[in-house]
């Protein structure tokens, strides 16, 4: 089998080279082909001379790609068409994983009984919390503070999709199904919203019957940047969040010669927004207060989605 591994960067340089180095060191079986493609989203640090040192270090191992197009989504797309495995499997620049990491995440590729696979994602170092926040229960945040993905110890089928910082696909998955997409995802846009254009793909497949595994032996070890552990940086991401859910879904036809924006956007006030505003007011645990919170501002980012996408219509 031949596995690709895609990197794909933007000015980390500083990072890169010890996601690259954990990468490199990965122990597999001599009957594996694999490599590390990086992915250089048009950085303007040191990331190509990271890049090219580790190489020199690492023969055959690692190749660059300079994909000049701004967005995450169009990098992933350059290494996905340029990725020489068949198997293709994905980590961001700034994680740490375990030298069996690519061996168990993509194990159980060989066949056709899974379409890709999740691993786990743990936080790289101890968190000192505030009371606002909770990783674990009910009102769980930690996918949104360092991509957190962790379902147990057990292998199992997942019923959600994995994120891109720990998961791979067979390669005929993207040739039969398409690419990420680009109107989702980090970009220098602030008409593109920043989340979904990792999990988006992962639900298209499982609501195409596709089957994606969940696979904990496979871990990666996720930073937590000091300045993502305020309120304002999760409410930004949750009303991005319901952005990316709103786009999508795409936008819905018209009933009966009535423009949709004028059904939808009503009927989520009163099923959606005000009830969620009501328990945001009245709950007493900050934790369930402040996720409430969050997601009255994914309610809103859903009608402000929707809203764009009438004035779109309207204007072509």
């Amino acid at each position: 089998m031949e596995i690709t591994v895609i990197l794909c960067t933007y000015n980390r340089g500083h990072m890169l080279a010890k996601a690259l180095q954990k990468v490199a060191a990965s122990t597999l079986p001599e009957s594996v082909n694999w490599e590390v493609l990086v992915v250089d989203n048009n950085s303007s640090d040191q990331t190509r001379e990271v890049v090219e040192e580790l190489r020199r270090r690492y023969p055959g191992r690692i190749r660059y790609l300079f994909e000049p197009q701004a967005g995450k989504s169009h990098a992933l797309n350059a290494g996905v068409r340029e990725a020489q495995g068949e198997v293709l499997a994905f980590m961001d620049d700034d994680v740490m994983v375990e030298p069996t990491w690519l061996q168990n995440l993509t194990a159980e590729l060989h066949g056709s009984e899974w379409a890709g696979t999740g691993g786990r994602t743990l936080p790289a170092e101890a968190i000192s919390l505030p009371r606002w926040l909770a990783l674990e229960g009910p009102y769980a945040l930690g996918g949104i503070l360092a991509a957190m993905f962790d379902l147990g110890d057990e292998p199992s089928e997942l019923d959600r999709a994995p994120y891109g910082a720990n998961m791979a696909f067979h390669r005929q998955m993207f040739e039969k199904y398409g690419g990420f997409r680009t109107d989702l995802g980090p970009s220098p846009s602030r008409e593109v919203p920043r989340p979904n254009e990792d999990t988006e793909f992962g639900r298209r497949l499982m609501a195409a019957g596709e089957r994606l595994r969940y696979e904990p032996s496979a871990i990666v070890y996720h930073p937590v940047p000091a300045g993502r552990i305020t309120k304002q940086y999760f409410l930004n991401w949750w009303l991005d969040y319901g952005r990316a859910a709103s786009r999508e879904v795409g936008k819905k036809p018209d009933v009966v010669g009535v423009p949709r924006h004028w059904i939808s956007i009503p009927k989520m006030m009163v099923t959606l927004l005000v009830p969620r505003m009501f328990k945001w007011m009245l709950a007493l645990n900050p934790q369930k207060r402040f996720y409430s919170k969050c997601l009255v501002w994914t309610t809103v980012g859903q009608m402000l989605e929707i809203r764009r996408q009438r004035r779109d219509a309207i204007r072509h």
